[in-house]
């Protein structure tokens, strides 16, 4: 994982049509890569996160936040489950990990209520487990919105 700004690739630009997709509380399928470099993907909930920056959170230390702490690489593909044909793909880098506790319990359950899961036990139990956050840069992406 890069350790300065400067070793990283510049954000990509996420045109306004691909920002309003992404704002909609979607699922997404984020892929890392093993130590072998074999694939591995979950799903896991996101927020933008200003001009080209993904968040996402997991429990700690589930397979693909390992894999990310390793390896900074990933991509995302979120799709729109109404059609199934409509989807975005996203190449991304760690920007930063937030091994700070509180805030990654915080941020899981801001996330939860965005995917509107905030019930008091949902959240007692995010409260109580080890969690990590990334910001991840978005390098690249694959509009496969169609015509809009």
């Amino acid at each position: 994982m890069p350790t300065s700004d400067e070793q990283l690739p510049p954000a990509a630009e996420l045109p306004s049509r691909v920002r309003a997709f992404l704002g909609a509380p979607r699922v997404a399928t984020i892929a890392t890569a093993g130590p072998d470099g074999e694939p591995h993907q979950a799903a896991t909930w996101y927020r933008l996160e200003g001009a080209g920056r993904i968040l996402v959170n997991s429990r700690w230390p589930r397979r693909w936040p390992t894999e990310l702490k390793r390896d900074g690489r990933c991509s995302l593909s979120v799709i729109d489950a109404a059609d199934g044909v409509r989807w975005v793909g996203l190449n991304a880098v760690v920007e930063s990990r937030i091994d700070d506790l509180e805030l990654a319990r915080e941020h899981i359950c801001e996330l939860a209520v965005r995917y509107d899961d905030a019930n008091p036990r949902t959240l007692a139990m995010f409260r109580s487990q080890p969690r990590v956050s990334f910001v991840l840069r978005v390098t690249r992406v694959h509009d496969h919105l169609g015509d809009e």
